[in-house]
């Protein structure tokens, strides 16, 4: 599916010499690099991790380029530092091709301030040393081209205690960058001057007295710099070619850090003040990313202004001077084209054109092709980036005048009608969370679906008529949809104006009059797992017996309870316990890790996921079949995702069947045409995307599934 952009890109990185070697990294979406004859960007991580287990590493946390070689790749990779250590993944082909190694410290690329940096950084001169500033467990060197690595215990041997962490707020910034001081590169010997920004948590948790230490030696020992501010985060540095500094600091870590903010050069002794954000001044502004090009008294300087929401005259977004910083003047705001304020944690100037001036966002990345323009113009350049966070998809019956709904984080829930165009029809709600949509399979036109405002943190139901061009909320909402947000929220319809809601947390309720009143079904309450840790019943419905509906109790967690199915034959007012999934044994998992499909062809064709295996039911889940090929391998789950769609020609079975799971001990996509007699494996080791979290499988064309990689948006396949 065609978005573009609708994720925070964290950092971009060019190459210093190579013209047009550009990478974007982003936070839950892996990598991008820019593809110059395409005017596209090229996803670089799509086969890395697999499974619920590896989406972690599509959490990227920073990236460095050897200046020797355009060909080198460095990315640290790993969502948040309590999931455990990161990994350094390495290519020799501008990541094409990638090999990783092992780190000993957490890494945290969707903890805050994940614009800080770059924490991971080349020696210009001896390409096989690399520094890396670490959350949690201070500075640490590799003197082999990262394959192994040592803590830096010259500036300091504390690593964080998660008590310590979690007294920051949860998201320790620890060592913000590195920076070599040197002018040159490929001499052999180690850069011996190089400085390292220090966050006030691991400052004050380290014992020392500086944001900012110096080591002459290459690391071997290090001294504080008197800085001009003290307590602040330093989230970018950048050197100019004439040994000249140009420091941020910023009071709040971002994204979209608020101030105070000021802005230095600094020429290895002095510091001399060149732009400052006051809240005194009536405003909470603060800096973000700093880009130079050139040197001495006409450097110009690109510099981001953060937590500055909006644009009209008088406002900053990205302010640029062409004296060294002596005078200033706003090149985005009131400028023509798109506007991005507010997240602009990270500034570049195009080391091969001073005139293209990039920067990050919440939703991608923008750009100007004219900045020395009075009136520079400013648009997306976002093409390829697909980083929306799916957490649903439905497909309707085959001749819909739709394809799919998605339902998204962030961007909320969408009816796409063309593959390659981003989509227009939705609930018109701005910042939401789409958690589910389902339509009447015998009335396509009706649509609902469920989600959150987050802006109040509201749960909300809607639904649409004529499918998607207009919407309504629902009158009412059912025990618990306004508060129990969770993305283990779902609806099903069984007919237009008849819906059964399961918010995350709570028991199921149904409508008959389309929202305007709710009752309670008569599912037992879930009882929690952990504290913080959504569950929920799991919903389908029988699109041959709009009566039948089948609620799904996975456990909550894998030392809940056994997994169960529950039957209604009332169209969702009142269920049954099918007995028969209590024998079958399913296993306890949580709800993100398990599934439910139904064959629209047939009444009482189930399939079900229960985070190890895949269980068919022929009969309404009165008796249950246990497959034997998929199991659980080496912490990766045997079988978390089953869709159902259009049969191949010819096949004995009504549907085909795809599933996501391990089998052989290999995870992916796997799909059978003889309703699981035989299975082939549907995707490749290049096509991982971070694993799966959501799939629907298409019914007007065999073999067109509907996937989410891990902040891959939505992805399909013919």
């Amino acid at each position: 599916m065609k978005w573009g952009g609708g994720g925070y890109v964290s950092g971009l990185i060019f190459h210093p010499t190579s013209a047009n070697v550009l990478y974007a990294r982003t936070d839950i979406g892996g990598a991008y690099r820019w593809n110059q004859a395409t005017s596209s960007w090229t996803p670089i991580t799509d086969g890395v991790g697999f499974g619920a287990a590896e989406s972690k590493y599509h959490g990227v946390e920073s990236i460095a380029l050897d200046p020797n070689d355009d060909q080198l790749v460095y990315m640290v990779t790993g969502m948040y530092t309590f999931e455990g250590n990161g990994r350094l993944y390495l290519s020799s082909d501008r990541g094409n091709t990638w090999t990783y190694v092992s780190l000993p410290f957490p890494v945290g690329g969707n903890n805050g301030g994940r614009a800080i940096g770059e924490r991971v950084m080349v020696d210009p001169n001896n390409p096989s040393t690399l520094f890396y500033g670490s959350r949690t467990a201070g500075l640490w060197k590799s003197a082999d081209a990262g394959r192994t690595w040592a803590q830096v215990t010259s500036l300091a041997s504390v690593t964080m205690t998660n008590n310590q962490v979690n007294a920051v707020g949860g998201s320790a910034m620890g060592v913000e960058l590195v920076v070599y001081d040197t002018g040159t590169k490929g001499t052999g010997a180690a850069t011996q001057t190089i400085y390292a920004a220090i966050a006030p948590d691991y400052a004050s948790v380290a014992g020392l007295s500086s944001n900012m230490y110096k080591s002459t030696n290459g690391g071997a020992s290090w001294t504080a710099v008197a800085t001009p501010v003290s307590g602040y985060h330093i989230p970018h540095m950048v050197r100019a070619a004439d040994g000249m500094f140009y420091v941020v600091f910023t009071k709040d870590a971002g994204p979209g850090a608020g101030g105070p903010g000021r802005f230095y050069k600094f020429d290895g002794a002095n510091w001399t003040l060149l732009k400052s954000e006051d809240p005194n001044a009536g405003t909470n502004f603060g800096l973000g990313g700093v880009s130079i090009y050139g040197t001495g008294a006409t450097t110009r300087i690109a510099l981001g202004v953060t937590n500055s929401w909006g644009s009209w005259s008088g406002q900053q977004i990205v302010q640029l001077s062409d004296d060294g910083g002596q005078t200033w003047r706003e090149i985005e705001a009131t400028m023509p084209g798109e506007t991005a304020s507010g997240w602009v944690d990270d500034v570049e100037i195009d080391p091969s054109n001073r005139d293209h001036i990039l920067h990050i966002h919440g939703g991608g990345v923008v750009e100007t092709r004219n900045a020395s323009a009075a009136t520079p113009s400013w648009s997306g350049n976002i093409n390829g980036i697909e980083e929306t966070a799916v957490l649903a998809v439905a497909t309707p019956p085959a001749g819909a005048p739709y394809l799919f709904i998605n339902s998204s984080g962030d961007v909320g829930t969408w009816v796409d009608t063309d593959l390659t165009t981003k989509p227009t029809l939705n609930p018109g709600l701005g910042w939401s969370n789409g958690n589910s949509a389902d339509m009447a399979w015998s009335d396509p036109l009706y649509i609902a679906g469920v989600g959150v405002v987050n802006a109040s943190n509201t749960g909300t139901g809607y639904w649409s008529g004529d499918g998607g061009k207009t919407w309504a909320k629902f009158a009412t909402l059912p025990a618990g949809g306004a508060a129990n947000t969770g993305n283990a929220s779902n609806i099903v319809v069984t007919a237009r104006n008849k819906a059964i809601w399961s918010p995350a947390n709570s028991v199921p309720s149904y409508t008959i009059d389309n929202g305007a009143s709710w009752v309670a079904t008569n599912l037992p309450a879930l009882p929690s797992v952990a504290a913080g840790w959504d569950r929920g019943y799991r919903l389908a419905a029988d699109r041959k017996n709009p009566n039948k509906v089948y609620a799904y109790d996975s456990g909550g967690a894998t030392w809940g309870t056994a997994g169960k199915v529950y039957v209604s034959t009332d169209a969702g007012h009142s269920f049954t316990l099918s007995q028969g999934s209590v024998s079958a044994g399913l296993a306890a998992n949580a709800w993100w890790t398990t599934s439910m499909a139904v064959n629209p062809n047939a009444e009482g064709d189930i399939w079900l996921a229960d985070g190890n295996t895949v269980y068919h039911s022929v009969d309404s889940g009165a008796t249950w079949s246990k497959l034997t090929n998929f199991a659980s391998s080496a912490g990766v789950q045997g079988a978390s995702l089953v869709a159902l769609g259009k049969a191949a020609p010819g096949a004995a079975y009504s549907a085909a069947v795809y599933v996501v799971g391990t089998m052989n001990g290999a995870w992916g996509v796997y799909r059978s045409d003889d309703g699981g007699a035989t299975w082939v494996r549907f995707n490749d080791e290049a096509h991982q995307f971070g694993g799966i979290g959501v799939m629907a499988a298409d019914w007007n064309t065999y073999g067109r599934i509907y996937v989410s990689g891990t902040g891959r948006g939505l992805l399909y396949s013919n």
